[in-house]
């Protein structure tokens, strides 16, 4: 546990990127995921060290969790 979320990985994840809990109203654990995903690789087909850590970063992210609570707030 970490701030109350299932790891650090989960709370940074959505401090950082998914802070406006209004904005992602109705959005699927898979959103987020797709989301999160497409910001780390921006297009990119290049594969690099650093992109590699921060979707190893992403795998241990629980998305579930993330929709659960922005749903749970409205």
């Amino acid at each position: 546990m970490y701030n109350g979320w299932t790891n650090y990985e989960t709370w940074r994840v959505k401090l950082e990127l998914f802070e406006d809990d209004a904005a992602f109203q109705g959005w699927t654990a898979d959103n987020f995921e797709e989301i999160a995903e497409e910001l780390i690789c921006n297009g990119s087909s290049e594969d690099s060290l650093a992109r590699d850590y921060a979707l190893a970063f992403l795998r241990n992210v629980n998305w579930y969790e993330i929709a659960k609570r922005v749903q749970d707030e409205f």
